[in-house]
């Protein structure tokens, strides 16, 4: 589809009715995302036989339970983003509450029409972006807001494996290792929850820019000028451009290292013989997330930085309180959001076990 034909998509797209334009988000993500990639059936076999290996091993080898009835996804770039659009909707259903909230006035009367246009491209940008960079779910940066089971995108793995010469089917049940695990910790009761309130919270906490709103009021009224606006990088920015809550920023990010950190020191476990080369793709990832493009770059979400899949500040946590307290320890860090290391508890592991793992000497 050509720029031309998808700002004429835009247009008739704009009056859609609703809180988010959903109808927009999807048309973005498609184009964003690409053509569909055909998957090849012999290695969709494969996919399908390591995902059940990595589901027996996981609880086999870490005790962490995962849900058997989670069949496996197999997806390219285009039905990876239409899988995982609405799996964020929890960074735009709060915005769009606050925005539908808002009085009669100048701001008011602008954001009726135009907050549903940015919401919908801030959400398809997202999903469209994500798909040309993640390998499943795990290495997403941000919760899911329902399991999708354990999600294979094939294109970007294959190309991942042959990118920095690893063996294909090592990297295959590395991912296959993440995504199990990945599912599993987001499935107990009280993670996933945890997560979506963190970052729900820290998405409401951001400012609206006035000003730069302005920019977007005359594009409306002007084909030339709304099409320049879509194609500014930055351009969804202008809804969400006013600042954050810092604490709230840390909190979240220090949430989910520890969920992405966890999962990499227990696919280390799990993988125990089976993955040779585990250090040459942990090192391969290590790369691949450095060079990433940022993915709030055109989504205007909070910039985080992924370590998943990779020895991280959250793995050395784990790593650290199991060699000093014993894997039971760093079993407490998951027994309750206030059990998680704090964002200066991550590089303070004695200053966590005080809290957590011993009596207070002033109530003992």
């Amino acid at each position: 589809m050509t720029d031309r034909n998808l700002l004429d998509e835009l247009m008739k797209l704009l009056s859609r009715p609703g809180p988010v334009n959903w109808a927009l988000a999807e048309q973005l993500a498609g184009h964003v995302s690409g053509e569909p990639e055909p998957i090849d059936p012999w290695i969709a076999d494969e996919y399908l036989e390591l995902a059940r290996l990595a589901q027996l091993q996981v609880p086999a080898a870490t005790g962490l339970a995962t849900d058997p009835t989670l069949e496996p996804v197999l997806v390219g770039r285009k039905e990876w983003a239409g899988l995982h659009l609405r799996s964020f909707r929890y960074l735009v259903d709060p915005m769009a509450d606050r925005l539908d909230g808002m009085g009669p006035g100048p701001l008011g009367g602008l954001m009726k029409p135009l907050g549903p246009v940015l919401l919908g491209m801030s959400a398809g940008a997202l999903a469209g972006t994500l798909s040309t960079q993640a390998l499943g779910s795990f290495d997403t940066g941000l919760p899911v807001a329902e399991p999708v089971g354990i999600t294979f995108h094939i294109p970007n793995i294959e190309g991942f494996a042959t990118e920095h010469s690893l063996d294909p089917r090592q990297v295959r049940l590395w991912v296959a290792f993440h995504e199990s695990v990945h599912e599993a910790l987001l499935g107990r009761p009280w993670v996933r929850p945890h997560l979506i309130e963190l970052f729900g919270s820290l998405v409401t906490s951001m400012e609206l820019d006035a000003g730069a709103l302005g920019i977007w009021q005359e594009a409306l009224a002007d084909p030339a000028r709304l099409e320049e606006a879509f194609g500014q990088p930055g351009g969804m920015n202008a809804l969400l451009g006013g600042g954050v809550d810092e604490e709230l920023l840390e909190e979240a990010h220090a949430a989910m290292t520890m969920v992405e950190g966890y999962g990499a020191y227990l696919v280390e476990q799990a993988s125990t013989g089976l993955l040779p080369d585990l250090a040459a793709i942990r090192a391969a990832m290590t790369e691949r997330l450095a060079n990433r493009q940022d993915r709030s770059e055109f989504a205007g979400t909070p910039r985080s930085a992924s370590s998943a899949g990779v020895h991280g500040r959250g793995t050395e946590f784990c790593a650290e309180v199991g060699a000093r307290w014993g894997p039971e320890a760093v079993l407490r860090i998951w027994e309750g959001p206030d059990r998680m290391p704090s964002p200066r508890e991550l590089d303070d592991v004695t200053g966590w076990a005080a809290r957590v793992l011993l009596d207070d000497p002033f109530t003992g």
